[in-house]
């Protein structure tokens, strides 16, 4: 329950400090002394939009501060420790705006963001202005009402929250058919690319080899000879460097009897000539080995031409080649990956989407037995504010016509359900029902507003309630069964009117009167909470007008009493 409001430098207020009472508290006064200021300096508390034209000309700072005196159990109390916030019971929020744009928020004496604020209001204070009546010509609105009217609110939440999981689902399912697609091309180039390496069946620096193999086969002749002809200089001719060799070993080794000195001589002339033999074996071998084979120098030229041409489209060396093929593997690899996880997100999706379907039929039928609740209870509402021939009805738009496959069905359905509806409305007897939006005047706007405002605030957790223009169009009898309804309701919350009306008016618990003065050139508004002959003086000048009448006195005497 809102136990003080203070307002400092806000529009027309310079300082307003006052305090409500339970039940049905009343304010009125004259047209512009600032009741819908007030308003709008309550939307500040429950976190709406600021701005610098607010405050007060010639200052820097307006303030606005709430004083709420909160059940120590509920939801509000579990969100203000989830919020870290201390609570004792009472619940003290401030809000400054600076006309530089800063913007300062504190509740409890911690500080709080916007977020946070917001969060609470909604358990705070429900308010009932223009701004409603418009949300409640607006079709989007209607579920919203519904739902909440029948306590499906959590329920939604979590549709809500299953809903999300679904769409998080498409949309990667959808980026990863995207990643794939584009990857088609390069998988098909790549599948070319590796078949062509894999078909040359490449061999670790093969390209060295048959290089060296070709040079061999290209000179065979020249080798041939150069290899023949050495091979028998050292060793197959009559004079062979061999035979040469051994003679002048022999002769040594005669003369090293006489001088010693030439033994090792004689012995280095043999060792190299065990040398010149080891070699002129390997020629003798090699020249067994070499080849003049014109097939095979051009199978080893056709071989290399194919690792040349490979070469060049993959890499300058055979090792970059298989490094390449290697690359391509792994691209191929991440294919059949993003393949297989499309297939994943596919059956998940599937299983998901018979799961959301499935929850949001389930929540359809709620919503369908709750909107019978709701038709005999504003029809009940309305009624007791004299409109006893009022038919409400709430449409559903058929499903069969939204969803008549489950592709389609999924394809409709939005974070809300696969609901929607609208209220309609037929206020005299044999007229059709139409839509809200296009039959109810503002008079029947306003008790329609307060019939669901009744209706749901029977079960809403907020313990306080605000109507603004809850007087809009209606008057005489009506306005004293509207008055009696706010008492009724009153029952259960914290009522805060703003009136014209003095058959609303004298049913307050508590009366307010809003004024505005002119103090030292400047317009100031102020409140005052009335006595009970004040309160008479009120009620009288809202009957009567400026000019106050001993009838009108007594008439409101008569009202108040």
């Amino acid at each position: 329950m809102l136990t003080r409001l203070t307002i400092s430098n806000f529009a027309i207020i310079k300082r307003l400090d006052i305090s409500f009472q339970p039940g049905l508290n009343i304010l009125s006064g004259e047209t512009g002394a600032g009741k819908s200021i007030i308003i709008n300096a309550m939307n500040l508390i429950l976190g709406g939009r600021a701005s610098g034209d607010l405050i007060r000309t010639g200052c820097e700072e307006a303030m606005v501060e709430a004083l709420f005196s909160i059940p120590s159990s509920g939801h509000l109390t579990a969100l203000l420790q989830d919020l870290a916030i201390p609570f004792d019971g009472d619940l003290l929020i401030r809000r400054s705006l600076h006309r530089e744009g800063r913007n300062r928020i504190s509740i409890n004496g911690t500080i709080a963001t916007l977020q946070m604020l917001s969060s609470l209001g909604d358990h705070l204070i429900s308010i009932s202005g223009q701004h409603e009546h418009q949300r409640l010509l607006r079709q989007d609105h209607h579920l919203s009402i519904l739902d909440e009217f029948g306590g499906l609110v959590p329920a939604r939440e979590a549709f809500a929250g299953l809903f999300n999981q679904y769409q998080s689902l498409r949309e990667q399912l959808q980026v990863l058919e995207r990643q794939i697609a584009e990857m088609k091309d390069k998988q098909e180039l790549a599948r070319f690319q590796r078949e062509e390496i894999d078909g040359a069946r490449i061999e670790e620096h093969e390209d060295e080899t048959l290089s060296k193999e070709k040079m061999r086969l290209e000179h065979a002749e020249q080798l041939l000879t150069t290899v023949s002809e050495t091979y028998q200089e050292l060793y197959e001719n009559d004079r062979s460097l061999l035979s040469a060799l051994f003679d002048c070993a022999k002769k040594l080794e005669k003369a090293a009897r006489i001088d010693d000195r030439l033994g090792d001589i004689a012995r280095t002339i043999a060792e190299s000539r065990v040398v010149l033999e080891e070699a002129a074996i390997s020629l003798r071998e090699i020249q067994g080995t070499i080849e003049m084979d014109p097939q095979r120098l051009e199978a080893v030229q056709e071989r290399l031409e194919i690792l040349t041409r490979l070469k060049r489209k993959y890499g300058p060396s055979l090792p970059d080649v298989l490094a390449f093929r290697q690359k391509i593997a792994t691209v191929m690899d991440e294919q059949h990956e993003k393949t297989e996880r499309k297939r994943e997100l596919q059956s998940r999706l599937s299983s998901l989407g018979e799961e959301l379907l499935e929850a949001a039929y389930r929540l359809s039928d709620r919503r369908k037995q709750a909107a019978r609740r709701l038709e005999k209870a504003v029809e009940k509402e309305l009624h007791d504010l004299n409109m006893p021939n009022t038919r409400f009805r709430v449409a559903f738009l058929p499903q069969e016509e939204q969803a008549p496959d489950t592709r389609e069905a999924l394809s409709m359905l939005r974070s809300e359900g696969i609901d929607q509806v609208e209220f309609l409305l037929a206020p005299n007897v044999g007229e059709a029902l139409k839509p809200l939006a296009k039959i109810a005047s503002g008079g029947e706007l306003s008790r329609i507003m307060l019939a669901l405002k009744s209706i749901l605030a029977r079960s809403a957790s907020v313990e306080s309630v605000i109507f603004d223009e809850v007087d809009a169009g209606i008057g005489g009898a009506t306005a004293e069964v509207v008055g009696e309804k706010l008492v009724a309701l009153a029952r259960f919350h914290q009522i805060l009117c703003i009136t014209h009306l003095p058959q609303i008016a004298s049913k307050a618990h508590t009366h307010y009167q809003v004024r505005k003065n002119v103090v030292d050139g400047r317009t100031e508004s102020s409140i005052l909470e009335l006595g009970e002959q004040e309160r008479v003086e009120e009620i009288a000048r809202l009957l009567a007008g400026r000019k106050v009448t001993p009838q009108a006195l007594a008439h409101a005497r008569e009202m108040v009493g």
